[in-house]
């Protein structure tokens, strides 16, 4: 019926199959007919479009509804059970989640999906036609926001007590168009119309002041007082479990002024910009995720971003406490950390420390010691960073601008602690001023974020074992000394629904298959076992085929979004993630650059005994980041001139994947058989894309660096692809630059000279190149020692070159990726947080 109506393609046939179908209200519908009955009663009854249309948008905005009915079921049952039973709970602050499309994971978590593909059959229109029109949540970018989307769908699945919080950006970060210049940064369209997931919580709002003074009483207590008032109102996202009842929320904050602040006398007065300043300043606040911060109200507005986040948030969770005390008259403020568990993911939500102490002791009336004992047993802090840069540090000016209340707290904390440090730990007064959570130099006075973290917080963790050493010998070290305990290693991990069984069917059946169960799909440790099969011809013939056929999705893709046609048959190569130099796009392009050249050089009967390749690289650069968008450029550039050079293009391609984000992802990742992790050795913290392609049985090219130590040990170091210094090599390497002591390899050298020769345009890739020249300086000396990793990444690359022809090899190494991936699941990450740093337990819904 849907091929019918595809073909025929007109609205008269697609409203007259929903005549046949009767519009009726089945929310907690199971079956295809009734399920088909129900999105047609969202079709008429909730409608958002002009009556007598069901195109495929409208097919989707119904089908959301409907599935959205379940939902709200299960959401509901699930909040009352929480209430009933009142159990510890965490919540999740993250400055951003990136969450990708939700209908396939929802029908996909509810086990409904093939019900939902029938019912859709009915009204005309395939399943995956009608996710296709999902346009993705534009609420993160990186890393640490699809491990918090990642962290939430465990939190779920194992029936966790947990919140997230963030906030409602409407414009995102930005779309990457990609023109002749390079990149390009528009606006997120995703709440163009409005998303069908969210509900908005019109009770639940909380006032969120910023600037003042604050006033001191007579009686010693202050109060923060004057500023602006700006409210902050919830929209609630329902994040449902896998094969559990429970589902939890996603509580996502919106910047609004009151009525009352918008002047009318002025408005009237035809000074309309004025009238509905405060509007306009609440607009702004939500607006677009990591606003520039190059001036200084582009640091004000991201400070304001950060605090806006920490205050909604902590207001909510003290409210919901006392509304749990089921009307006690005395609140008994000691029991908070029994019941509330608060997790920063990274720096950004920091100004959570002082807004706890600022609501306990202005607002309930607590004394210093009983508000700092709670928060430090209420809060743990993540650490995603070892980058400079990275590592947040706030000007003092600023700070006491926008939050005079939360600078004295800041203070208070910093000298209590010096205190301590000096009738405790005199052996560390030498280094009091590297342990200070304020510098006050007096060139750039600074509030160290990540210091007020480790002071404040009662658990820190790193996010890969590697990471979290690097946080305990070196960036924290001296804070070891003073708590030996305090600091864990929490490797991340990723749902294998999204990342496997979702969005790689064939692949999925198949384990499923030579399991004889798919129970893997929620406890992973089970893929191990599919390594007494790996040497099976069946096994293998049956692995090939699924992997052709997701290369033959990803080239169809790449098609539609590049105009560029791809050899399924070639090694398809991708590299995907943040543009940045650390992580080193510009090694991979160079490698490019230099076959390409040498492919030119060869007679056409020697390049056709080369191993044909398609490399692929996406990521969006940050507007701001200069260099990162150079790279895009030149990957672009390369492309162009690869790819219509009729000698070589059926031996290499190279693209350039517009626009990465999670629902790219999901074709990318199930297509690839190489996957490139080359980050300087002990600057990536983890990486949670080594982990998705690894699980998808793809075959990884990488340093010993972030999460793939542990990958390399899980998969077998014989499936790893190895290059590069190691982190405790690094310091060294870069000395001896310093001192003029690094000597190029010649290919290194041709690779430059290629691309400064105007092979690949007239654009001036001087200043890119010049990163990697000279012995230091400012943006020179090759700080990221691309240069030195340089020789054995070409080695390692042809070792990858010859292991491709050996197909039955190579598919064994494939198989052997997938079953050492069992670690990698973030329902082991989450269930070690609730056990270790939360002390939470399931709490089932029955």
């Amino acid at each position: 019926m849907a091929d019918a109506v595809k073909a025929n393609g007109s609205t008269t046939d697609r409203i007259t199959i929903l005549e046949k179908i009767p519009p009726v209200a089945n929310p907690l519908a199971k079956d295809p007919a009734a399920i088909a009955s129900n999105i047609n009663y969202h079709a008429h009854y909730s409608p958002h479009f002009s009556p007598y249309k069901f195109e495929p948008e409208q097919a989707f905005y119904a089908t959301a509804e409907s599935v959205r009915d379940q939902l709200i079921k299960q959401w509901n049952d699930t909040y009352c059970h929480y209430h009933k039973v009142n159990p510890k709970q965490t919540y999740y602050l993250s400055m951003e989640y990136l969450q990708g499309r939700a209908l396939t994971n929802a029908v996909g978590n509810l086990d409904v999906q093939d019900a939902y593909a029938d019912a859709l059959k009915q009204l005309g229109y395939a399943l995956e036609e009608i996710t296709e029109q999902e346009k993705d949540a534009a609420l993160g970018n990186g890393g640490i926001g699809r491990l918090a989307s990642c962290f939430l769908d465990s939190m779920a699945t194992l029936s966790l007590p947990a919140w997230g919080y963030g906030l409602r950006y409407r414009y995102g970060l930005f779309k990457q168009l990609m023109t002749k210049t390079g990149q390009e940064e528009i606006a997120e369209d995703w709440l163009e119309k409005f998303s069908p997931w969210e509900i908005p919580r019109h009770d639940v709002v909380f006032p969120i002041r910023f600037f003042g003074q604050v006033e001191v009483n007579p009686n010693g207590s202050r109060k923060w007082i004057g500023g602006e008032v700006i409210q902050a109102v919830a929209y609630d996202v329902p994040i449902p479990g896998y094969k559990t009842k429970n589902t939890n929320s996603l509580r996502l904050w919106e910047a609004k002024a009151r009525a009352e602040d918008f002047n009318l006398f002025e408005f009237n007065d035809g000074k309309y910009e004025s009238a509905a300043l405060l509007h306009s300043r609440a607009q702004q606040i939500c607006a677009v995720l990591y606003p520039g911060d190059a001036t200084e109200d582009g640091k004000l507005l991201r400070l304001e971003q950060q605090y806006f986040l920490c205050s909604a948030s902590l207001q909510d969770i003290i409210t919901r406490f006392k509304e749990r005390l089921d009307g006690k008259d005395k609140i008994m403020w000691s029991e908070f950390p029994s019941k509330v568990a608060v997790q920063l993911n990274d720096t950004h939500p920091t100004l959570s420390i002082p807004e706890l102490m600022r609501l306990l002791m202005d607002d309930e009336g607590l004394g210093w010691d009983e508000a700092w004992d709670i928060t430090n047993r209420t809060i743990a802090y993540t650490n995603h960073t070892v980058l400079p840069e990275a590592l947040e540090k706030w000007s003092q000016t600023v700070m006491w601008k926008l939050l005079p209340r939360h600078m004295e707290i800041i203070e208070e904390i910093d000298k209590r602690f010096i205190k301590m440090i000096q009738s405790t730990k005199p052996e560390l007064e030498g280094k009091i001023s590297d342990l200070l959570i304020l510098d006050n130099n007096p060139q750039k006075p600074v509030v160290r974020m990540a210091n007020l973290c480790v002071v404040s917080a009662h658990t820190v963790n790193g996010v890969a074992q590697l990471h979290s050493d690097i946080l305990k010998a070196e960036l924290f070290s001296d804070y070891v000394k003073v708590w030996r305990t305090k600091f864990q290693n929490k490797t991340n991990g990723i749902t294998p629904r999204r990342w496997l069984k979702f969005c790689n069917p064939e692949l999925s059946s198949i384990i499923t298959k030579w399991l004889k169960t798919d129970q893997w799909v929620n406890n992973l440790d089970l893929l191990v076992n599919l390594r007494q099969f790996a040497d099976s011809s069946v096994l293998q013939a049956e692995w090939e085929s699924a992997k052709l056929a997701s290369k033959q999705r990803l080239a169809h893709y790449v098609l539609q979004v590049t105009g560029v046609s791809i050899d399924p048959n070639s090694l398809f190569d991708i590299q995907i993630k943040r543009i940045h130099e650390y992580k080193r796009q510009l090694m991979n392009i160079l490698g490019a650059v230099y076959r390409y050249k040498k492919l030119k050089e060869m007679s056409p009967e020697e390049r056709k005994k080369t191993t044909p390749r398609t490399i692929m690289i996406g990521g969006k650069a940050f507007a701001t980041y200069t260099n990162a968008k150079r790279i895009v450029k030149l990957v672009s550039d390369v492309g162009a001139v690869v790819n219509t050079d009729p000698e070589v293009n059926s031996f290499l391609k190279v693209i350039f994947v517009p626009n990465y984000n999670v629902s790219v992802a999901e074709v990318l990742i199930p297509g690839s058989e190489l996957s490139q992790h080359i980050s300087t050795a002990g600057m990536e913290a983890s990486g949670t894309s080594n982990m998705k392609f690894a699980l998808n049985g793809c075959l990884i090219i990488g340093t010993l660096d972030g999460a793939n130590v542990e990958i390399r040990e899980e998969i077998g170091q014989e499936n790893f692809f190895l290059f590069g210094a190691t982190a405790d090599e690094v310091p060294r390497l870069r000395k001896e630059r310093e001192q003029g002591l690094f000597k190029p390899d010649p290919r290194f050298e041709e690779a430059k000279q290629f691309i400064k020769s105007g092979a690949f345009g007239s654009y001036d890739y001087n200043p890119l190149l010049d990163s990697l020249e000279g012995n230091s300086g400012f943006g020179r000396g090759d700080y990221f020692l691309v240069g030195y990793d340089f020789p054995s990444y070409m080695d390692a690359q042809a070792r990858v070159d010859e292991a491709y022809k050996d197909r039955k090899k190579w598919t064994k190494m494939s198989i052997l990726s997938t079953a050492g991936s069992g670690k990698f699941s973030s329902d082991r990450t989450i269930g070690q947080y609730a056990k270790e740093i939360w002390k939470i337990d399931e709490c089932r819904l029955p």
